[in-house]
């Protein structure tokens, strides 16, 4: 099964609409057969050799073996879902984030499910806290977070994290997952679930005294916070180029408040067949690329005024912490900034 993700505006083969068309990432793929989700799946993390004191990390996780694994492999929650263990044995250098996702969704709906690419910027997350301080204290966005993994494993070193996207099931399922790993959380992290249609206008619509966590709404606290965040990160939001464009217009204007900000976007090329083309292209990779500007490239003065530069992540440096995923090799980690000297002036 390849894990591709068609064109929101493209139909299935099969004639469906995109409302309807199932998709499934390859992520999924061994889960016992006939049965539908949604999954509460065990990932497990490596800490590194170098982390002397592990249970730093292991203190606030969940830690044990799979003897209690049903013969099948699998057993259920409190709640009726259906447990994955993707584990043998846990060591003292290993700790457990345990994720709600589906197995397949329409495409409107992808965010409930786990995708490559957030697992590749999980790692690149985890290599930054576990060799340096550069994200000790920040206040993080995670953009168009689907089932949250990346802002849940930053709320170990972060300050605040934004965990954000659309749709009320997408949410209701990130709050499942930061409950889930309520004892990974550092203590003293902030970690809010937020709605964030980047089809609506920055900053968002703020309600006051709402007590509903379900509502996902911003109070003016919130939002003043969010504006001191110094870290942005993403994860497979690029396969739509009418979410790319929505995706950039809503950076923009997130980044052009201070301080500086960057924005760590990890995604996936996804080839299809052009009959335009008459060839197997990635479409919306390039559509990407028309927005950023690759820093030390030849066309780099020539390049378009939307202000986005960017570089690639050398993913050969970094580990994978995160087991029991193949990265294959059109998984792409790049490190974007806005140039404010630029004109930025896109038209939702």
């Amino acid at each position: 099964m390849d894990d591709e993700m068609p064109p929101e505006d493209s139909p299935g083969s099969s004639g469906q609409s995109v409302e309807e068309e199932e998709v499934m990432s390859e992520v999924h793929l061994g889960c016992p057969p006939g049965l539908s989700g949604p999954f509460m799946s065990n990932f497990t993390v490596s800490i590194p050799p170098s982390i002397k004191d592990e249970t730093i990390w292991r203190g606030y996780s969940y830690v044990g073996d799979d003897s209690a694994s049903t013969s099948k492999g699998y057993e259920l929650d409190e709640d009726g879902d259906l447990i994955l263990t993707r584990r043998n044995q846990l060591h003292r250098n290993q700790f457990v984030v345990t994720i709600r996702h589906n197995i397949t969704s329409s495409i409107p709906r992808v965010g409930v499910q786990v995708w490559k690419a957030e697992l590749v910027l999980a790692d690149f997350v985890l290599h930054k806290m576990f060799t340096s301080q550069e994200f000790d204290g920040v206040v993080a966005v995670e953009l168009g977070a689907g089932t949250g993994l990346v802002g849940l494993l930053l709320a170990r070193a972060a300050r605040t994290v934004f965990i954000t996207d659309h749709g009320e099931e997408i949410l209701d399922n990130c709050i499942k997952n930061v409950h889930a790993n309520a004892g990974l959380l550092y203590p003293s992290v902030s970690v809010y679930v937020r709605e964030l249609d980047w089809n609506c206008p920055w900053p968002p619509q703020m309600v006051e005294g709402s007590e509903s966590a379900k509502s996902y709404n911003w109070t003016n606290s919130e939002v003043e916070e969010f504006q001191e965040a110094s870290l942005l990160l993403a994860a497979d939001v690029i396969y739509s180029d009418e979410l790319t464009t929505a995706f950039f217009s809503t950076v923009g204007r997130i980044m052009s408040h201070q301080p500086e900000k960057v924005l760590y976007l990890a995604l996936e090329k996804r080839y299809n067949f052009s009959l335009d083309d008459l060839d197997v292209v990635a479409n919306g990779y390039s559509h990407f690329r028309s927005y950023v500007s690759e820093e030390d490239s030849e066309d780099l003065q020539n390049s378009s005024t939307l202000g986005f530069t960017g570089k690639r992540v050398d993913l050969g440096q970094i580990p994978q912490y995160v087991r029991g995923y193949e990265r294959g090799n059109d998984v792409e980690l790049w490190q974007i900034k806005y140039e404010k000297n630029k004109c930025f002036d896109l038209v939702l």
